[in-house]
C-alpha cells in the first residue's frame, strides 16, 4: 500500500488484540529480576512499537510517520495461550540519517532527544536543544504538526525500560544516538600545496570519541588515513576533502543502522520465553511505496 494508508496503524492494533487476548485465558508471563526484565511478555510485544518508530518511522511527503523500514512479527501461541513473540527487520533507511528532502524529516527519535523534555539525555549525548546546530539531521522540517516529540519520547523512554534493557544500555543507546547526529559537525579542510584532507579543529571529534569510547585522534588519522588492503600487506591511503566527507556520512550510517539491528536482536532475547510453542501468527508491515520522479530509496532499490 501507499504510504499514509494504515499499514504500519493496522500492525500496532493486530499486534495489541492478539496479544491481550491469548493472556486473557492465562497467566502473564511473571516479572523476574528488575534490571533485566521489566514488563510482562504482553506489554514488551507492545513495547516493541514505540521504539522501533523512535528509530525506524520519520516524516515523508504523504505521512508524517512513515515506516522506513519493514517488519515481520511473528506471535507465537501454545495451546492458546501466548508463549513468546519474535522480529524480523528489513531494509532500514540509511540515507535519511544523513539527508532529508525539504518537506521530510529525519527519524523521530533525533527530534524526541532534542526537545529538553529529559535534560539527562541531552547532557549525557552532548546535543542542544536546537536542530540547527545539526545540519546533518535539520535540512528538511525540524518539528511535524500531527507529533508531540515530548510525548513520544516518554513513550520511547519507557518502553526501553518495560523492554527490559538494562540502565547501562539504556545511557548507551542515548550516547550512540547523540555520536550519530554529530558525525555531521565533523569539518575537514585540504592541506596548502596537497589534495590531504586534515581536520578543521577537534572538538567535535572529541565529542564523538567520548560518546563511542574512542580515541579522537585515532579516529580523525583512521578517516584521513585509512588503510587499505594491497596484496598481503596494509599500507596507509591519502583523502581528499570530498572522500572523508563521504567516509563520515557512511560511518554515521552504519552506526546508526547496527545500532538499530542491536537493538532488535535485544527485544528478540527478552520476548523469548524459552517455553514451548504449536503456533504462530505472523504480522507484515513494510514501508510504503511513495513515487517520485528520483527515487530516495536506494536501500530498496538494490
Amino acid at each position: 500500500g501507499e504510504s499514509g494508508a494504515g499499514k504500519t496503524v493496522n500492525t500496532k492494533r493486530v499486534i495489541q488484540y492478539f496479544a491481550t487476548i491469548a493472556v486473557s485465558g492465562g497467566e502473564k508471563k511473571k516479572e523476574v529480576d528488575p534490571s533485566k526484565m521489566q514488563g510482562s511478555l504482553e506489554d514488551q510485544i507492545i513495547a516493541a512499537n514505540p521504539l522501533l518508530e523512535a528509530y525506524g518511522n520519520a516524516k515523508t511527503v504523504r505521512n508524517d510517520n512513515s515506516s522506513r523500514f519493514g517488519k515481520f512479527i511473528r506471535i507465537h501461541f501454545q495451546g492458546g495461550k501466548l508463549a513468546k513473540a519474535d522480529i524480523e527487520t528489513y531494509l532500514l533507511e540509511k540515507s535519511r540519517v544523513s539527508f532529508q528532502l525539504p518537506d521530510e524529516r529525519g527519524y523521530h527519535i533525533f527530534f524526541q532527544m532534542m526537545t529538553g523534555h529529559k535534560p539527562d539525555i541531552v547532557e549525557m549525548s552532548l546535543i542542544t536543544t536546537n536542530p540547527y546546530d545539526f545540519p546533518m539531521c535539520s535540512q528538511g522540517q525540524i518539528a511535524v504538526a500531527s507529533i508531540d516529540d515530548k510525548e513520544e519520547l516518554d513513550a520511547t523512554d519507557d518502553a526501553i525500560t518495560i523492554l527490559g534493557f538494562t540502565n547501562d544500555e539504556k545511557i548507551g543507546i542515548y550516547k550512540l544516538t547523540g555520536a550519530v547526529v554529530h558525525h555531521g559537525n565533523l569539518k575537514f579542510k585540504q592541506k596548502q600545496r596537497e589534495e590531504q584532507a586534515e581536520p578543521d579543529g577537534t572538538e567535535v571529534a572529541d565529542k564523538i570519541g567520548y560518546l563511542l569510547g574512542l580515541n579522537s585522534a585515532e579516529m580523525l588519522k583512521a578517516l584521513c588515513y585509512p588503510r587499505v588492503k594491497v596484496g598481503n600487506e596494509y599500507v596507509t591511503k591519502g583523502q581528499t576533502v570530498p572522500q572523508v566527507n563521504n567516509s563520515v556520512m557512511a560511518l554515521a550510517k552504519s552506526i546508526y543502522e547496527r545500532m538499530f539491528l542491536w537493538m532488535v536482536i535485544r527485544i528478540n532475547e527478552m520476548l523469548d520465553t524459552k517455553n514451548p510453542r504449536q503456533f504462530y501468527i505472523g504480522v507484515l508491515d513494510i514501508a510504503g511505496f511513495e513515487i517520485f520522479d528520483v527515487s530516495m530509496r536506494p536501500e530498496q532499490d538494490n
